[in-house]
């Protein structure tokens, strides 16, 4: 599957805008990311290995937060998986 890079983190992934992984989960594709790059894997997950709460994660546009087995969701080659860190702002 293809994982897409948010700008911030393509210095941790080689300086890639997208990585190509094989998996069959999410789970999975995010290790074989962070096998692939594993600077990245201090930006993505807590020391406990959960995905960290300013990260969001987009399979195929939808929210992995709100899929009913989120994580565990099955993947295929033609899949995508963006990475979008939240942005905090404001006045």
């Amino acid at each position: 599957m293809t994982i897409f890079i948010p700008t911030p983190l393509r210095a941790f992934a080689g300086g890639q805008d997208t990585v190509e992984v094989d998996a069959t989960t999410i789970t999975e594709a995010l290790d074989g990311l962070t096998n692939a790059h594993p600077a990245l894997r201090k930006h993505l997950f807590t020391d406990k290995g959960k995905v960290r709460a300013f990260v969001n994660l987009y399979f195929n546009d939808e929210d992995v937060r709100y899929l009913p087995q989120k994580e565990l969701t099955p993947v295929s080659a033609a899949d995508t998986l963006s990475i979008i860190p939240s942005i905090a702002g404001g006045d």
